[in-house]
């Protein structure tokens, strides 16, 4: 038996949203590590008796290294599980970084982002015919720099659909950014805990979403979506299923 490291994509809470593989990776794994409040404890329920398990969120990337090292060093299964879907602010490149020096052997099994839980929630599709054929996926600077062309105005220059993560904290600094570019009567909603139970959902415009994120004292884990295909109105169909549209793929 040889030690190895299987980042698994959690999903965005709900535990019947792991996928199987996910699923089968956790209930095999002799170590499993994972991303504190953001991941749903629901979808390692079915883990071994015997496992460890590290909340990695008091943990960092030095000591999450080190209990990985010991467990390869004992032919141990580590679980690395992050919420979501891990190529989305997940932190795994550090991560495989450090196993790649270390000839460590690992694969990745993707989730679902809490992009595709909230577009679910909101009933929404994303990119709409002749309304948005592009979506943005980014977040605001923080603590983490952004390369000055991926500033929100920049991005939103395009008037694509949008959804941005980690911004709800400075919702105030994210729509004046948006405002630039896009129209105060622009749909956004806000949604919090996507697919969890005390799942939230807000909805208005620039005009007027961070005042109602505010009365709802929304802090942290929500996604911002923004874009004219949350309020299309009367739109046109795709030509996917047009009668008179012919191709391979349908």
């Amino acid at each position: 038996m040889k030690g190895k490291v299987i980042f698994i994509g959690a999903g965005p809470g709900d535990p019947e949203l792991l996928t199987i593989r996910g699923y089968k990776a956790i209930e095999k794994a002799d170590i499993i590590i994972y991303a504190g409040s953001l991941v749903n404890p629901e979808v390692f329920n079915h883990r071994k008796r015997e496992a460890k398990v590290y909340n990695s969120a008091i943990l960092d990337l030095n000591e999450i290294i080190a209990i990985i090292e010991e467990g390869i060093d004992a032919n141990k299964i580590i679980a690395r599980v992050h919420t979501g879907d891990p190529s989305i602010y997940g932190a795994i490149g550090e991560q495989i970084r450090e196993l790649k020096i270390r000839n460590v052997e690992y694969e990745i099994i993707p989730g679902v982002s809490s992009v595709f839980a909230t577009a679910a929630a909101l009933e929404s599709e994303l990119t709409l015919p002749e309304i948005s054929q592009t979506v943005i996926i980014t977040r605001p600077e923080g603590r983490t720099p952004k390369p000055k062309k991926e500033s929100l105005t920049s991005l939103a220059s395009h008037n694509a659909t949008m959804c941005i993560f980690l911004g709800i904290g400075m919702i105030n600094e994210v729509v004046d950014d948006l405002k630039e570019e896009y129209s105060e009567n622009t749909p956004v909603a806000v949604v919090k805990k996507a697919s969890w139970e005390d799942q939230l959902i807000i909805r208005g415009t620039l005009k007027d979403i961070a005042n109602k994120v505010k009365e709802e004292n929304i802090t942290k884990t929500a996604m911002i979506v923004v874009g004219d295909v949350l309020n299309p109105g009367n739109f046109k169909a795709s030509k996917l299923y047009d009668p008179n549209f012919k191709h391979e793929y349908r």
